[in-house]
This record gives structure tokens, sequence and C-alpha cells, in this order.
């Protein structure tokens, strides 16, 4: 492997090695729950969208928050001239073929070249610019007594930035 490519694997494994998984920040988050009343995680990270009554006593709730809307830049390509059709060098051979006398061929060919005159790099932009949803939602399990007994995060978007997990940067996972 070329010292480059060495050199952005690592890269590539520094700058992922803080980053917390939708897995890793679910755990965190059940672990740091369960057991905890219903009323103070609602008070404190929004109500929930929506509830269904089970027929054992408990009630599951949809939560969702952590919402916001991140703007992705648009993301551009630097191509070289002849991969954008430009700048290339353009080739017209031609033949000619004569019969001077009986029994006598001649063949003659030219070849002219040119150029399109525009040889700068270009960059083409490949992914426009566009807003993209951030957040976290998850499925609260909550007892008659109002304790909750499980925690399943069912939609986790990327975070901002780097982060893997919307999640994990709304409950301070890491």
């Amino acid at each position: 492997m070329s010292s480059s490519k060495v050199i952005a694997t690592l890269a590539v494994l520094v700058l992922t090695a803080g980053c917390v998984t939708t897995q890793e920040a679910e755990r965190a988050m059940a672990s740091r729950f369960i057991g905890q009343s219903s009323d103070a995680f609602f008070s404190s990270y929004g109500a929930p969208q929506s509830s269904f009554p089970m027929h054992n006593g408990n009630t599951l709730y949809t939560w969702r928050g952590g919402q916001t809307v991140y703007h992705q830049p648009a993301q551009y390509q630097t191509i070289t001239p002849t991969a954008a059709g430009l700048g290339s060098t353009t080739t017209k051979t031609t033949t000619h073929t004569s019969h001077p006398g009986p029994g006598q061929t001649v063949t003659e060919t030219k070849t002219k070249s040119f150029s399109s005159g525009i040889s700068l790099p270009q960059q083409v932009m490949v992914s426009p610019p566009r807003d993209v949803a951030l957040f976290c939602e998850a499925q609260i399990t909550v007892n008659p007594q109002g304790t909750i007994t499980a925690l399943r995060v069912t939609q986790d978007t990327d975070g901002a930035g780097l982060s893997l997990s919307r999640c994990a940067e709304v409950f301070g996972v890491q």
C-alpha cells in the first residue's frame, strides 16, 4: 500500500474514532433512562408525538427530538479538460488512393491535429446544495407507575458535521 493510502486510511480512522453509532447511543440512552420517570424525560426532552396503550397496562410512546436542519453545501469535483470534453485535441486523418498507371496504386495519408483552446481544469457540481433534516426518534415503553421500562431508537439521522448519530448528540453520548 502506498504511503498516501496509509495516511488517508489513518486520517479516516482518527476522524471516526470518536464517533458514536446509533447502537451505542441506544445502549447509553437505555442505561440512563430505564428505571427513570417518564415525566422527567418528557419535561427535559419534549413531549411525545404519540402514545399507544398496551394490553398489559403499559403505554408505548413515540418521541422525536433534536430536530434541526443542516445545510449541506454543494459538492464539486475537479476534472481534467479532456474528461469534460474541453481542451481536447482532435485528430483528422484522410487517405487518398490513386491509380497513376496499370498495376500501380498510390496511397497517401494525411493527419491534421488541432486543439479547442481551453486547457484549464474545470469544477463540476456533482451534488447540489441541500437542506438535510436531522432528528432522533425513539419508542419508549412506560409502565402504569410512569417508569420507563424500555427504550428503542427507531430512527436516527447522522448528526451535524462528522457525527454518526443525532441521538448521541441530543443526549450527550460520547
